[in-house]
């Protein structure tokens, strides 16, 4: 599976095999080309002032040529490194025949210039170059992507790295930057297309009748009870391997990306999701992981063996090869329909074992939402009453017309036998000893709106940040988990909240709508409103089947995981399928801020809001 390496390129690794690596092992990690010694560096850019140009291109993978959106001629754009305390300017030229922008997802920056078209700026006008200046006050592994439509999905996007003022605490002898990403021939507005007419499109891997007679997935009772819900369990992903190749640094598995090492070096990997869609579970089989960054804040040391990584999410970890070996790098998709593949190696040309892919996970009914529930009949509804979630068997008080699995997903509603009002269905029926739990009762759920976009409320949604992710729980290694995760340094400011907010995350795969409380942004009359320097308690709520990594921009946040003024600070957080994941924010920035699901379709669907930060009465900064 190698590509193949021509005279030169063999000629090149000699070299840096000799006195190329001799000569930066004597160099600190931040003066070193960030991908020395590997099969082909990414590009890189630095300085005061910087230049780059978005344009059409095409780019190769794994042999098969394909259209894009580069910066610089290149997919992923140029490594953009720089140093905290500089200020920078970023001369931006659109080359393209259409508006398009750069947002510095986890830069802290002044709300103009965060890139956002509509919300921060105009956005940028074909043929025109837009100039981006603001001081660096952070370190760490971002990234930068378009804010305009689906360009990100075509290429536009790319890897930052800022190193500290000073000596980097995280010591190094090397350091490769590791972006995973997702691409397809098929144009991205045809791609949400057929999503828009139908939900599972892409989804190749659902059950069959030949893996019920072999006992695999779901019993036939299982099968039947959530088809009379119209949910289906292997609804994992949204976009898949069917038409996905995943990338790493641009490369297909194929092409065989290589990270070159000297066996006993510390490696640091800062692995970037940079991907439209596509939730990773990443490992490198034969070597532990040092995670010391998320989100580019440093993390006390935890060593795992796998990790998910959400799209937008940064972690570096440090690993340390002590064999001449070859060790492959394995992004596999959360779905497991593909994987992107990566090399660490001694010497170019080398190759490990690529594992299989493994077994796809199937949703359950903590993933709809049920978390509070006793699952010992191992994800069967038996006990529940059915006819408030949509079972085959109707209600005797429900009319033809209203049949209940419509109900339950509230597209109409049946008459009451017991005069109980609309969504007081759900509760305990103590008599019988059945849960009868609603999967849209909005009595749960006051912050909702009644809209086409609720498919489903979670009934007894759990905090699920102690959790590996889908497909997990069985692996039989070191997974980590947010729980995991404690801060460096004390947090900057450990007030207690000022107040708390729960917003729900709302879709409807059926008709592919997503929203924030039941509401598209282009249904919202006015942003969410902070004033300055607030300290809010924020749960968010997923009332889907489906994981959401939500970004606020602008802002870290101080994730609620038990571990007081030394919790993780993150800009990007994954929340489980029908869970609750809580962090708190001080909202010390003004200006208006995007606040979104950084699933590309997702957010273009409408699963984005605003949030505005006003002065205080007085406050003159």
């Amino acid at each position: 599976m190698t590509a193949p390496i021509d005279r030169r390129s063999l000629l090149r690794g000699a070299a840096l095999t000799g006195g190329g690596l001799a000569i930066t092992a004597w160099m600190p990690a931040w003066a070193q080309q960030t991908s020395a010694g590997i099969l082909k560096p990414l590009p890189s850019v630095s300085g005061e002032d910087i230049t780059l140009r978005i344009a059409h291109q095409m780019m190769t993978i794994d042999g098969r040529e394909s259209h894009a959106i580069g910066i610089n001629g290149t997919v992923p754009a140029p490594l953009i490194r720089l140093r905290e305390g500089q200020n920078v300017r970023l001369h931006v030229e659109n080359a393209l025949d259409e508006d398009s922008s750069i947002h510095w997802h986890g830069l802290i920056l002044p709300f103009h210039m965060d890139g956002v078209p509509g919300i921060s700026f105009p956005g940028i006008k074909p043929r025109t170059t837009f100039t981006y200046e603001f001081p660096i006050v952070q370190s760490g592994t971002y990234w930068y992507h378009s804010h305009s439509g689906l360009q990100e999905q075509l290429g536009h996007y790319g890897p930052i790295v800022i190193d500290p003022k000073g000596v980097d605490p995280i010591q190094s002898d090397r350091e490769h930057v590791i972006v995973l990403s997702d691409h397809s021939q098929m144009h991205p507005h045809i791609i949400f297309k057929k999503l828009k007419q139908q939900g599972g499109y892409f989804n190749y891997q659902k059950q069959t009748l030949a893996g019920l007679l072999a006992g695999k997935d779901q019993s036939a009772k299982q099968r039947l009870e959530w088809g009379a819900m119209r949910m289906d369990p292997t609804d994992v992903s949204d976009v898949t391997g069917s038409t996905y190749t995943y990338l790493v640094n641009g490369h297909g598995p194929r092409d065989n990306w290589t990270g070159l090492f000297r066996p006993g070096e510390r490696l640091r990997l800062r692995i970037i999701n940079a991907s439209a869609m596509t939730t990773f579970n990443f490992r490198i089989p034969g070597l532990k992981m040092t995670v010391v960054q998320a989100d580019g804040l440093p993390v006390r040391p935890i060593a795992v063996d796998e990790m998910q990584i959400a799209v937008a999410e940064t972690y570096d970890v440090i690993v340390q090869p002590s064999d001449e070996r070859a060790y492959t790098i394995v992004g596999e998709s959360v779905d497991r329909s593909g994987m992107a593949r990566a090399t660490l190696a001694p010497r170019e040309g080398m190759a490990a074992a690529v594992p299989p892919l493994r077994r796809r996970p199937l949703a359950d009914m903590k993933d709809m939402g049920m978390g509070g529930m006793d699952h010992g009949s191992g994800g069967s509804m038996a006990g529940m009453d059915h006819a408030a979630m949509g079972d085959a068997k109707p209600a005797a008080s429900a009319p033809a017309a209203c049949p209940p699995e419509h109900a339950a997903m509230g597209h109409c509603t049946p008459a009451a036998s017991d005069g109980a009002a609309d969504g007081q269905q759900a509760g305990m029926d103590h008599g019988s000893g059945s849960m009868n739990h609603s999967m849209r009762d909005f009595s749960v759920a006051p912050e909702v709106k009644k809209t086409p976009t609720v498919q489903t409320i979670s009934p007894m949604p759990v905090d699920r940040m102690g959790e590996p992710g889908q497909g997990l729980d069985d692996v039989g290694h070191k997974l980590l988990v947010y729980t995991d995760l404690m801060a460096v340094d004390r947090n900057p400011d450990v007030r207690a909240p000022d107040r708390a907010m729960r917003i729900h995350l709302t879709g409807n795969m059926e008709r592919y709508m997503w929203a924030f409380d039941g509401e598209k942004l282009s249904e919202v009359n006015k942003p969410i409103p902070f004033l300055k320097d607030e300290r809010v308690r924020i749960t968010l709520v997923n009332d889907t089947m489906m994981g959401h990594p939500i970004h606020l921009h602008g802002h870290f946040f101080e994730l609620v995981t038990g571990h007081g003024e030394f919790a993780p600070r993150k800009h990007t957080i994954q929340v489980q399928p029908g869970g609750t994941a809580t962090f708190d924010v001080t909202t010390d920035a003004v200006g208006d801020w995007a606040f979104h699901c950084h699933m590309l379709y997702h957010m273009h669907a409408g699963m984005m809001q605003v949030v505005s930060v006003r002065p205080r009465e007085g406050d003159t900064k």
